[in-house]
């Protein structure tokens, strides 16, 4: 059974029953009897669908934010951004999917050859909590796009927001058993992964999760993208722009309560202007205003489970114990919600938990260093190589910067995010593959060399 807790006050919203073994195998079977002729299907019919999905969403738009809002805790606000960034995805794949999966002409010494892009067949989905619509879609959209078919198994507290995608693309007019929600426990997964009737794997989630989603998807020798945690650094140089660079990092570290795998996390700065930009950042964030996720006036959502924020507070605890100080916040909040304060740890160091770990929740870690070269090492000495910004106000220095910073995002003057115009993913222990983009939408292609003498 999946459970559906409303963090903001602990309440449970409802119970669903999770799948036997004969519910999943029919699915498959399902899936299994449809992917070949929608593999083959015309682009053109793909791309109407991707439209209607598009206009589905945007109609249901706030119906699916209140569902995302009560499941996960996310701000109304911020739950229908999500909304429309995720018609906006299925629009640009309606309008690119055309060119991006075109055949590409070679020459050679053949009467014509060329490079062909076809579907995998079916993909298995596996997506997080913590943007439980926009996670799913730019997925979705590019494979769907390409002819592939889709599983998803979405995460065991957002229950609703799952069973709510696949009435998406019921109504937005996909032939049954294209799209399909398994209602499925983790336990169930790896035999998924491992049935011949699944040709790919996509996960974004944990590092401990991509390790073992990688491990299954490599025995059987299938193709798999993985989108794990970030540890991002905020790199202020004593050039930048103070106000901008709080307000943005603000925006970035406590959005969606600080769940973000692409959040600002460690904030490193150079000690010239350490002082200006905490000062600046501190009134900001002590400014935020815990509440109802419904409220308009809330600026500070609750973290999506009472044992995340016991998690949180064990990290926070740590680098406390061992030198940092808390600037602000450093403790739960009171009430039936699972809010977390929001925090400011200064003086982090090797040797804390927040110097390594990812903190997933409202707490920034500040790091500093007395100068540029510094800030670029301790920027690339952690384990995680998702995103990164730099602020300055030399934007040709910030673009070397930013080629220097071991991340598969790097942002000048601006916060990190996912934009399906660009290639979005990580290295070093944030994962491998790539989503959005044209990179995305091949990811999950045959790339077919076609040679005719």
């Amino acid at each position: 059974m999946f459970t559906s807790i409303n963090p903001a006050n602990g309440e449970k919203l409802r119970d669903y029953p999770m799948w036997d073994a004969a519910r999943l195998e029919q699915a498959l079977a399902l899936n299994a009897s449809v992917t070949p002729a929608w593999n083959l299907s015309p682009l053109a019919d793909r791309i109407a669908l991707l439209r209607r999905a598009a206009e589905t969403l945007r109609k249901r738009r706030d119906q699916y934010a209140t569902l995302m809002s009560q499941e996960m805790g996310k701000l109304i606000g911020e739950a229908r951004a999500e909304i429309e960034k995720c018609a906006l995805c299925c629009d640009y794949y309606a309008e690119h999917a055309a060119a991006l999966l075109a055949d590409e002409p070679a020459d050679t010494d053949a009467a014509k050859s060329c490079v062909a892009y076809q579907p995998l067949g079916c993909l298995l989905a596996i997506m997080p909590w913590n943007f439980p619509f926009w996670q799913l879609i730019r997925a979705a959209a590019p494979a769907l796009a390409a002819g592939n078919s889709l599983l998803l198994k979405h995460a065991d507290n957002v229950p609703g927001c799952a069973l709510a995608l696949a009435e998406l693309f019921r109504e937005a007019g996909y032939p049954q058993g294209v799209f399909q929600t398994l209602m499925i426990g983790i336990p169930q997964v790896e035999g998924v992964i491992k049935d011949a009737r699944v040709h790919a794997v996509t996960l974004t989630g944990s590092e401990r999760a991509g390790r073992a989603v990688g491990q299954q998807a490599g025995e059987v020798l299938k193709k798999c993208v993985l989108e794990l945690g970030g540890s991002d650094a905020f790199v202020v140089l004593e050039d930048a722009d103070v106000k901008l660079a709080a307000a943005a990092g603000t925006k970035s570290r406590y959005q969606n309560a600080g769940q973000s795998c692409i959040a600002a996390k460690r904030f490193i700065l150079v000690e010239k202007i350490a002082a200006a930009f905490l000062k600046e950042f501190q009134a900001l964030v002590e400014a935020l205003k815990p509440g109802d996720p419904m409220d308009a006036g809330t600026t500070l959502a609750p973290m999506a489970r009472f044992d995340l924020r016991a998690t949180l507070h064990q990290q926070v605890q740590d680098a406390l114990g061992k030198g940092a100080r808390a600037l602000t916040g450093g403790a739960s909040l009171s009430g039936k919600g699972a809010f977390y304060a929001p925090t400011i740890l200064d003086s982090v160091q090797p040797g804390m938990r927040a110097w390594r770990e990812e903190l997933f929740g409202p707490v920034a870690s500040i790091i500093r260093v007395p100068d540029e070269e510094q800030a670029l090492k301790v920027a690339n000495g952690s384990s995680y190589g998702l995103g990164g910004s730099v602020w300055t106000r030399d934007k040709q220095r910030g673009e070397k910067f930013a080629r220097r910073l071991q991340s598969g995002s790097a942002f000048v003057n601006g916060i990190v995010k996912s934009d399906p115009r660009l290639p979005f993913g990580g290295i070093k222990n944030s994962g491998y593959g790539r989503e959005l983009a044209r990179h995305g939408i091949l990811e999950f292609t045959n790339v077919k060399s076609v040679w005719i003498g």
